[in-house]
C-alpha cells in the first residue's frame, strides 16, 4: 500500500498550502477594500483641520488622538457586526462550500464597482459639497473621531462588503478580528500619512497638506471611484476564476491558466 501512503502524506502536505493561499487571498481582498476606503473625506477633512494647528507638537497631539478614535469605534463597530450577526449567519450555515465563498466574494466585488459607478456619476455634485469642519480641540479630538465613525457606520457600504468577505471566509473569530485590525489600519493610513508628515516635514507641513487639501477637494470623488473600480476588478476576478476551478472545459483552462500566472491557488 506504499502508493496509498504517499497519497496520503502528499494530501497532508497540500492542505496546510492551500489554507495559506486562501489566507493570502482573503489578507488582499480586505486590504484592498480597506485602502480604496480610506479616502474618506469625513475623516481626511478633519484631519487635515486638526493638522493646521500653529504649533506642530499640539497638532500632532490632536491628530494622534483623533485617528485612535477613528479606528477604535470603527473596529468595534466591524467586530459587533462580524461577531454578532455574523456568527448568527456561520451557525446557521456552518460549512460554506469554496463555491458559495466565490460567490461571496463576486458579490463584494460587484457592490465596490456599484459604488465607484455612483461616485462617478456624483462627482461634481459631491465635490461642491463642503464638508463640516470641527469644532472642538485638544482632549475632545478622540471623541470627534469615534463620533464621526459611529455617525458613519451604518452607511459604510464598503465596510460591509469587506465584513461581509470575512465573515463568509468562514474564519474563526481570532481570525476575524485579526483580518478587521488590518482593514482599519489600511483604512487610516492617510491620517498616519498626514501624522508623518506633520512629524517629519515640521515648519513646511503646512504648505504640503495645503497642497493636499486642495488636491482633494477637487478631486477626491474621481481618486475614490477609481481606487473603488480598481479593487472591485481585482475582487471579482479572484472569485470568478475561483468559480472558474469548479467547472469544466474551457472556462476551468482559463480560469487555471490566470490563476498561475498571478500566483493563486489553482486547487478546485
Amino acid at each position: 500500500m506504499p502508493g496509498i501512503a504517499a497519497a496520503v502524506a502528499h494530501v497532508r502536505r497540500a492542505a496546510p498550502q492551500a489554507t495559506i493561499r486562501r489566507v493570502i487571498r482573503l489578507i488582499g481582498i480586505v486590504a484592498s477594500i480597506g485602502i480604496a476606503d480610506s479616502l474618506n473625506p469625513t475623516t481626511i477633512a478633519p484631519a487635515l483641520y486638526l493638522a493646521s494647528h500653529a504649533s506642530p507638537r499640539r497638532a500632532r497631539h490632536e491628530l494622534l488622538r483623533f485617528t485612535a478614535g477613528v479606528f477604535l469605534v470603527y473596529l468595534l463597530g466591524g467586530a459587533a457586526i462580524a461577531l454578532g450577526p455574523g456568527q448568527l449567519l456561520l451557525a446557521l450555515v456552518p460549512e460554506i462550500s469554496p463555491s458559495a465563498r466565490d460567490g461571496i466574494e463576486i458579490a463584494v466585488g460587484a457592490a465596490m464597482l456599484l459604488a465607484s459607478a455612483m461616485l462617478w456619476w456624483k462627482r461634481r455634485r459631491l465635490r461642491s459639497v463642503e464638508p463640516q469642519l470641527p469644532r472642538m480641540r485638544g482632549s475632545s479630538s478622540a471623541l470627534l473621531g469615534a463620533t464621526i465613525m459611529a455617525v458613519e457606520l451604518p452607511t459604510a457600504f464598503p465596510y460591509f462588503a469587506a465584513i461581509a468577505a470575512i465573515v463568509g471566509s468562514g474564519r474563526g473569530p481570532a481570525d476575524q478580528v485579526l483580518l478587521l485590525l488590518l482593514f482599519n489600519f489600511c483604512f487610516v493610513v492617510p491620517l498616519l500619512a498626514i501624522l508623518a508628515t506633520i512629524w517629519l516635514a515640521g515648519e513646511h507641513a503646512s504648505q504640503i497638506l495645503s497642497r493636499w487639501r486642495t488636491f482633494l477637494a477637487h478631486h477626491w470623488p474621481a481618486v475614490l471611484s477609481g481606487l473603488a473600480l480598481l479593487a472591485g476588478v481585482g475582487v471579482i476576478f479572484v472569485g470568478v476564476t475561483g468559480l472558474g476551478l469548479h467547472s469544466h472545459g474551457r472556462f476551468r483552462h482559463i480560469s487555471r491558466a490566470l490563476r498561475r500566472l498571478l500566483h493563486l491557488s489553482t486547487k478546485s
